[in-house]
């Protein structure tokens, strides 16, 4: 009899669903905070950004570098700093019905997704983009060709070169066999910036969509804390083995850890990026 009175005592103490409720609850909306103005976490899915970004890299975002933008208003909170020219920044832009790409204050009440490209131009810089060199306020950008290539995953090849973008040098690539397409000057307005990605050959960028403002600036890239070479149906990562298979032979280990978005201007790049070759 005392047993079965401990059993049912025992029992009662277990919380119930609508007991834990609130724990639950708050979990969630500390989550969502952090995730709004704080961090949040982004998927490279494209080879725009190569050989800076490789497709199924993930980084970190830090949103409260520019200042995170409150949800369904215009209001943007105080930043710790202004964007830098040369750094990886993620960013928001519309999605039209018919598969285009523009800024948001260009096209409203669409879907937005997440874009990641390198910041190229400020407010008030004078762009061009002539033979596949970057003018910059009148100064063609200096470039240099390593001569090493990058072959992506798909067998292209590209010239790897070095762009020295203000102090930030970083690595491009030329795809040879590619008509480069120019862009003729321009200035960007205040409180917009323009962008472009490292692969500039394939790259839907800047000199397609325009310019982008502060408030779309979700924040710039940061710590690389996940990469795998896998680009499958996400259903597939409900099988045991592809979680198996992907971290054996897929996951890039070496990746992780840190983005080597910018090299110093004075001194040698220390290592080729992944898929170089000589």
């Amino acid at each position: 009899m005392n047993d079965r009175s401990e059993d049912n005592k025992e029992a009662s103490a277990k919380p119930t669903f609508m007991e834990e409720l609130p724990t639950l609850v708050a979990a969630v909306a500390v989550a969502l905070l952090i995730r709004t103005f704080l961090f949040q976490t982004f998927y490279v899915p494209s080879d725009s950004m190569f050989p800076t970004l490789l497709v199924g890299d993930h980084v970190f975002v830090n949103k409260f570098i520019f200042g995170a933008r409150v949800p369904f208003t215009e209001i943007q909170l105080p930043g710790f700093r202004e964007p830098e020219r040369g750094e990886v920044v993620v960013f928001d832009l519309a999605r039209g019905a018919n598969g285009g790409i523009f800024p948001l204050d260009q096209a409203k009440g669409v879907r937005t997704d997440a874009f990641v490209k390198r910041l190229i131009g400020l407010p008030g810089d004078r762009i061009s983009f002539r033979d596949q060199r970057l003018i910059i306020n009148g100064e063609i950008l200096p470039v240099e060709d390593t001569g090493r290539i990058f072959t992506d995953s798909g067998g292209r090849v590209f010239d790897l070169k070095v762009e020295t973008l203000g102090s930030c040098r970083h690595y491009i690539l030329d795809d040879p066999g590619w008509k480069h397409q120019d862009v003729a000057e321009f200035e960007v307005k205040p409180g917009r910036f323009f962008f472009m990605g490292d692969n500039r050959d394939n790259s839907h960028d800047g000199r397609r969509f325009g310019t982008v403002r502060k408030q779309e600036l979700a924040g710039p890239a940061g710590l690389l804390y996940w990469s795998w070479n896998w680009n499958g149906a996400w259903l597939e990562l409900l099988n045991p083995l592809t979680w198996i298979r992907n971290l054996t032979s897929e996951t890039r280990w070496g990746r992780m850890g840190g983005l080597s978005e910018c090299y110093e201007v004075e001194g040698e790049i220390p290592f080729p990026p992944e898929n170089a070759a000589g």
